[in-house]
């Protein structure tokens, strides 16, 4: 256990000048608060914010970090009050452990629209004061390390929403050592067959090539010492999850991978950056196409250094990086190094980018948009891109993501450009729109006056900025036609609650929303962005109507014991009057399948899991989902016949999603909400009896709702 004058040695090794008083204080304080309190494996709870606090002591911060780690759970978790933290330390530390209270409570991995809208809460309080964001982190790593205290599926919880959200946050910020363990904890949780099979031939690996590391370090400090370069040299192997990663995105066996070993060169300025790459390219081979130079063309969050795969001893491929100290500063801390101490002085690294810029220009960009799906894509966007560097005609450098098409560039150039686009020139070459552009490339955007963005670009761009762009433009291209069908969405969805969609009700659900009128809330509406099911929830979240002959959705199939509850099988949609069987899955209940689902077959060899269930008599509840597949031809008025025809069936569409669009036809599919099958059914034959209609079908799809790790459940 860490003690008050263990927390407080180690900071004075970086910080002399540490307020010792304050950290002991603030230590004394977060373990009365949290007196009685047990985590999950049993230890005292007050250790895990002391474990925490020095965890951000070994990134050399400052003294506000430091206690505002040691306070962060006790708004949350103990009487303590905002206040109190104010009135016994100061308004910084307060402010400071509010804030990762609110981080603390926001469900990342909720829905979409509360998903983005706690996305964009977690990016502003990033932006008030980035230390926020570094105890937040350095919480869930923590956690991440104790994780296996708690129930299976909480774990995978926390291990997915960890790889989705803070690994990548943590690697965006530039704390790569810190994203590795994240990603490797994680993968530990969702994956432990996988990970074990990765360090299996790792071994291996190693009593076969006897130590190649430690005889590929002495070769490097060899070649530079003839130089009389002053050098420090570090190799390792990678991280399971990263040689992971390589082999499913390159489709390649452990044994075909190449530079599985890395190294790094570290040396006293960049003159002698240039110096060891010549000296290493003379002594090794060199791998086409895996040369960056990170100094010249410095990454977003301020990483810089020389990135080069060398064939080494016995022709293995490693990977070696060239930095100086304070390039290799701010490649371990990332934004952390922007606060950083030493000798009791704040750290002034020339490299350290504060990632508020970055930050700041997300929020400026989505700040007025009421759009959650747009602000969350371009999050993630932002957070897993690599980056690759072209050129204008006149010599400028564009940044765009990895995997970003010529669309993406004249985007990032000016909207305005991005939308007259009609063709690139990529090194003097004309080229497809869809064309992924490569590092150091010249890109010449040809633009024609009256252009305007079609659909199929949304799935051509790769940037946040240029999808959201073209979105808007077609949202104003179609917008009488969206706003007409949003307003029979919003007939339909009222009227199943015996409500009217007025004028000063749709008015009243845009500001809920955070738009500007009713008139752009229908318009969400009829572009499939807003569920109309959302906004009546939005207005009347506690209104239930329900006939008196009208079955309990929570009740609806016997066969349940009482404390067991049961979702639908998203690979076949069970619904009301069709033959149905459970299978038990432990911690989470019971999931309804159709008699006739594929999927039951992989369960054959597990009957015990299996329970004979029937639905309730009596007139369910319009609650039930269900997937159909249409296509439609591609004419004015046709969507919206289409959606008056499924609202005349009594029937709510929750969400539709375009799976081709061509010039004559869409192919769609549309999710409902039923009462039973003989609903569906009416809804299916009134849809084949329209002229507009080319097919229409239920929708299933065997690959939704299955787990295979789920297959030896219990």
């Amino acid at each position: 256990m860490i003690t008050a004058d263990d927390l407080i040695g180690q900071i004075r090794a970086y910080n002399p000048s540490t307020n010792a008083k304050s950290i002991r204080e603030a230590y004394c304080f977060c373990r009365d608060m949290h007196e009685g309190q047990l985590r999950h494996s049993g230890e005292l709870y007050y250790t895990h914010p002391v474990e925490v606090a020095s965890l951000l002591a070994g990134q050399y911060l400052d003294d506000a970090s430091i206690i505002t780690a040691l306070l962060h759970d006790t708004i949350e978790d103990t009487k303590a009050s905002f206040a109190d933290i104010e009135r016994l330390f100061n308004r910084e530390i307060a402010e400071l452990v509010d804030g990762v209270t609110k981080l603390t409570n926001l469900q990342l991995s909720s829905t979409v629209t509360k998903q983005a809208e706690n996305f964009r809460k977690l990016i502003m309080a990033t932006s008030k004061d980035v230390r926020v964001t570094l105890v937040k982190l350095a919480d869930r790593l923590h956690n991440m390390r104790t994780i296996r205290a708690m129930t299976p599926t909480k774990q995978e919880q926390k291990a997915r929403e960890t790889m989705d959200i803070y690994a990548p946050l943590a690697g965006r910020m530039g704390m790569h050592w810190l994203r590795e363990e994240l990603e490797d904890l994680s993968f530990q949780v969702l994956n432990p067959e996988g990970r074990q099979s990765i360090i299996r031939r790792f071994i291996k690996l190693q009593n076969e090539t006897d130590d190649v590391v430690e005889k590929i370090n002495a070769d490097l400090l060899h070649e530079m010492a003839k130089a009389n370069i002053a050098v420090e040299v570090y190799g390792r192997a990678k991280k399971p999850y990263s040689i992971w990663r390589k082999m499913q995105t390159k489709q390649l066996s452990f044994s075909r991978l190449s530079d599985i070993y890395g190294f790094r060169v570290i040396v006293e300025n960049e003159t002698d950056c240039y110096s060891a790459l010549g000296l290493i390219h003379q002594r090794w081979h060199s791998v086409p196409g895996r040369f960056k130079d990170y100094i010249s063309q410095p990454k977003s969050n301020g990483y810089r250094s020389i990135h080069t795969t060398v064939s080494g001893r016995n022709a293995r491929r490693v990977e070696v990086q060239i930095r100086t100290k304070a390039m290799h500063q701010v490649a371990e801390k990332g934004a952390a190094a922007t606060w950083s101490y030493r000798d009791g002085e704040r750290v002034k690294n020339p490299f350290a980018l504060d990632p508020s810029d970055w930050i700041a220009s997300l929020t400026e960009r989505f700040s007025s948009e009421g759009d959650h799906g747009e602000f969350l894509e371009a999050v993630k966007l932002e957070l897993y891109t690599d980056q690759v560097f072209c050129f204008t005609p006149k010599g400028e450098v564009i940044k765009l993501p990895r995997g970003a098409t010529p669309i993406d560039f004249a985007y990032a150039i000016h909207t305005r450009i991005g939308s007259a686009c009609v063709s690139a020139k990529v090194d003097g070459i004309r080229v497809p729109l869809w064309t992924r552009l490569r590092n150091g490339q010249s890109v010449q955007i040809i633009t024609a006056e009256g252009q305007t963005p079609p659909a199929n670009w949304i799935d051509i761009a790769a940037t946040g900025r240029a999808k959201t762009a073209i979105r808007r433009s077609l949202r104003e291209a179609d917008r009488e036609k969206f706003i007409n069908l949003g307003r029979e969405f919003a007939r339909v969805a009222f009227g199943n609650v015996n409500k009217k969609a007025t004028d000063r009700a749709l008015s009243t659900a845009a500001k809920h929303f955070g738009l500007p009128s009713a008139e752009e809330l229908l318009a969400r509406l009829g572009s499939a962005e807003i569920a109309a099911r959302d906004v009546v929830s939005e207005l009347y979240p506690d209104l239930k109507i329900r006939d008196v002959n009208e079955v309990d959705s929570a009740r609806s199939v016997i066969g349940l014991g009482s404390d067991q509850k049961f979702d639908h099988a998203d690979c076949c949609h069970p619904l009301p009057g069709e033959r149905i069987v459970g299978i038990t899955f432990r911690g989470q209940g019971v999931v309804v399948h159709t008699i006739d689902c594929n999927n039951l077959q992989h369960y054959e060899k597990q009957m015990d899991r299996w329970l004979d269930l029937h639905w309730r008599d009596g007139q369910h509840a319009a609650t039930h989902p269900a997937r159909i597949q249409i296509t439609i031809r591609n004419g004015a008025g046709v969507m919206g016949r289409i959606c008056t025809l499924i609202g005349d069936q009594s029937a709510n569409i929750a969400d539709m999603h375009f799976v081709d669009r061509k010039p004559d036809y869409f192919k769609l599919i549309i999710d409902l909400e039923l009462r039973d099958v003989s609903q569906l059914h009416m809804v299916l034959t009134a849809l084949e009896a329209e002229n507009d209609v080319a097919e229409v079908c239920r929708h299933r799809d065997p690959d939704l709702g299955i787990d295979i790790a789920s297959f030896n459940d219990e």
